[in-house]
């Protein structure tokens, strides 16, 4: 049975839409300034699972942007701010938490985790990559993100085949990965086409080494996640509606 929370998703979708949801299994790995939002908009859609990988904790830079970052969560995992947030939404919603990084292990981790889609926010792009590759030969249908920094414009995010990206230097290091992975077309992604502002400075990762830190917008990393998530579902809510009228 519906619950009241869920009357204006039922208005739109209907009530055997709902109840497909509410059997998906989705999996966000990342879950900072764009995985949030994709985590957010999933839980008050209705999805009835979510698992979520990060091994982050909040940190007081993360305010300007990130949804699980206020001033009284700082130094909390970022999966477990993110999973009171959505038990707070839906009490039913079947969470699942993992503090920890995936990457060479991608393969491994989704024969254990089993999920019917996946969510890439990952920063790393050793990390991405190896989850991509994982997820396409798994079979596994994946959304990913390229590239929220650095960048201003609203009406430059678009949805695209990642080998259509154009203008962002992560997507453009993941394709030449991919290629001589042998992987081409077919992964979803959302990318912006602006022409990115100047890199920040360098300063020490937590292996030594130095690292960019871009400069980041509030709004940019929450349009790219509402965008992952909004894809997500509707092409879930267009399978169930097609899957349906097959069956009459």
């Amino acid at each position: 049975m519906m619950d009241e929370w869920q009357q204006r998703t039922q208005l739109l979708l209907g009530d055997e839409v709902i109840r497909c949801l509410s059997q998906l299994h989705v999996l966000v790995v990342g879950v900072g300034g764009v995985g949030g939002y994709v985590v957010e908009a999933l839980a008050r859609a209705g999805v009835g699972r979510i698992s979520m990988i990060d091994m982050d904790v909040v940190a007081t830079s993360n305010r300007n942007r990130q949804l699980v970052a206020l001033v009284d969560t700082v130094g909390q995992t970022k999966v477990s701010v993110m999973a009171q947030r959505v038990m707070a939404i839906n009490p039913l919603c079947n969470v699942e938490v993992y503090t920890e990084m995936l990457c060479q292990d991608a393969s491994e981790r989704l024969l254990v985790i089993k999920p019917d889609v996946i969510v890439d926010a990952i920063d790393s792009l050793n990390c991405k990559v190896a989850l991509l590759l994982a997820a396409v030969h798994a079979g596994l249908t994946i959304y990913s993100s390229m590239g929220a920094g650095r960048r201003l414009d609203v009406s430059k995010v678009r949805m695209m085949d990642i080998m259509d990206t154009s203008g962002c230097g992560l997507a453009r290091q993941v394709r030449t990965r991919l290629r001589k992975a042998g992987v081409g077309r077919g992964i979803t992604c959302v990318s912006s086409t602006e022409t990115p502002r100047d890199p920040g400075p360098l300063e020490a990762a937590g292996d030594g080494r130095e690292r960019v830190v871009n400069g980041t917008i509030s709004y940019m990393p929450a349009i790219f996640g509402l965008m992952l998530a909004g894809t997500l579902l509707k092409d879930q809510v267009q399978r169930f509606e097609m899957g349906a009228s097959a069956t009459q």
